[in-house]
């Protein structure tokens, strides 16, 4: 109809050979602010690949609403008890109000991480994930994590840099979470100095698996059926120790290749793991 064509013309466009965007309105940044009914950068690494990981406790920081949309959404299942040695289906925030976005933010992070402590205390570490007003206002999120970490005795806190409009969708998240698992998990000394386990030749790691439903668990048990032993499922009922565990893999086995290339990528070229 005439009324709904013109109301979707920026909407709706032919895709012509040879080019790579077919110029259609939705292909943009997400706006700061505005509730979008698609994943950001912020959904892609708090609600796919760090979100699942069970005994760490993932701040959204940043105001309310992210946290609360992205809250309880999936259905990654894992084993544990919530609040005391797993935390997925708990939210953590900080609350942004207008006064932190005028005076920025680190007091309350750092707020934040210690009543986690109190009130957690065997959570095994701590994630920062980004939303948008963090990366306008340039808190030092990283500056922060550093200082708490010394402070917990060497605990492992997780800068995420995965603000929503820095891609145009949940994809760009995926590798901003890749990276920091790279950065602050692997080149921080864990995964050796951790890894705490007697490798054998048949270890395997399911990688890019949420568990959605518990399907991670399916394939697991199809897999130590035929005799390989998995070591690490990412991240779907995954852990800290699983994380840092993953480079004594003899393979990394990739379900979800859109989400998890990147750090398979990585962990083929700098440790040998096909």
């Amino acid at each position: 109809p005439e009324k709904t064509a013109k109301r979707r013309a920026k909407h709706l466009n032919i895709h012509e050979a040879g080019r790579s965007d077919c110029g259609v309105k939705s292909n943009i940044k997400s706006i700061p602010g505005v509730m979008t009914i698609r994943g950001c950068a912020y959904a892609g690494s708090k609600g796919v690949v760090w979100g699942p990981i069970k005994d760490m406790v993932h701040i959204s920081h940043g105001p309310v609403g992210c946290g609360q949309y992205s809250w309880g959404s999936r259905r990654n299942y894992y084993v544990g008890t919530t609040g005391i040695d797993s935390f997925v289906t708990l939210q953590f925030t900080s609350d942004f109000q207008e006064k932190d976005i005028v005076f920025g933010g680190d007091k309350k992070l750092v707020k934040v991480m210690d009543e986690i402590q109190e009130l957690f205390p065997l959570n095994n570490g701590i994630t920062v994930q980004s939303e948008c007003p963090i990366g306008l206002i340039g808190d030092d999120i990283e500056a922060v994590s550093r200082a708490k970490s010394k402070e917990f005795g060497g605990k492992t806190i997780v800068p995420v840099r995965c603000e929503g409009f820095r891609g145009v969708s949940q994809s760009l998240g995926h590798h901003i979470a890749n990276d920091a698992v790279r950065d602050w998990i692997f080149d921080k000394g864990g995964p050796q100095g951790k890894a705490r386990f007697e490798p054998s030749p048949y270890d395997v790691a399911i990688i890019g698996d949420y568990n959605i439903g518990g399907d991670a668990w399916s394939s697991r048990i199809l897999l130590e059926e035929i005799g390989l032993r998995v070591i690490a499922q990412w991240s779907g009922d995954g852990s800290l120790a699983e994380l840092e565990a993953t480079p004594k893999a003899k393979l990394n086995i990739l379900h979800c290749y859109r989400s998890m290339n990147y750090i398979s990528r990585h962990m083929e070229e700098k440790f040998g793991i096909p």
